[in-house]
């Protein structure tokens, strides 16, 4: 019997916060080991912010409903449900959601989350 080309994934590693946001990472550091590519499906609540940081890795966002706000190297970005971005590693950034609904994204980053790469503030 021949292995299977594809994986699905059906169970994420659910990352512990406490800030509120939820992390299903779905492939993986954290997931399967993979240190290539992280892909998670994210949700942050209304009001959550994270402290400035620098990732080692570049990080792509898909916004699938709310509004999430980026500070990136001092300029504010604001995507809506439908936009996207890459944002290039050693970038300097702050993610929030300060408005009043939930922000469900999409976050893919190349090479893989890790908490030793992402360089975090404070």
């Amino acid at each position: 019997m021949s292995k299977k080309k594809y994986t699905i994934q059906n169970s994420p590693f659910v990352v512990p916060t406490t800030d509120g946001k939820i992390i299903n990472e779905h492939f993986g550091k954290a997931t399967n080991g993979n240190t290539n590519i992280s892909i998670a499906h994210m949700k942050a609540p209304a009001g959550w912010s994270e402290p400035f940081q620098t990732p080692e890795f570049d990080e792509y966002t898909f916004i699938i409903r709310g509004k999430k706000q980026f500070i990136i190297d001092g300029e504010t970005v604001v995507l809506n449900a439908g936009e996207s971005i890459k944002i290039e590693k050693n970038t300097r950034v702050q993610y929030s959601n300060p408005f009043t609904e939930v922000c469900e994204y999409i976050a893919i980053c190349t090479p893989a989350f890790s908490i030793d790469l992402v360089n975090r503030e404070g």
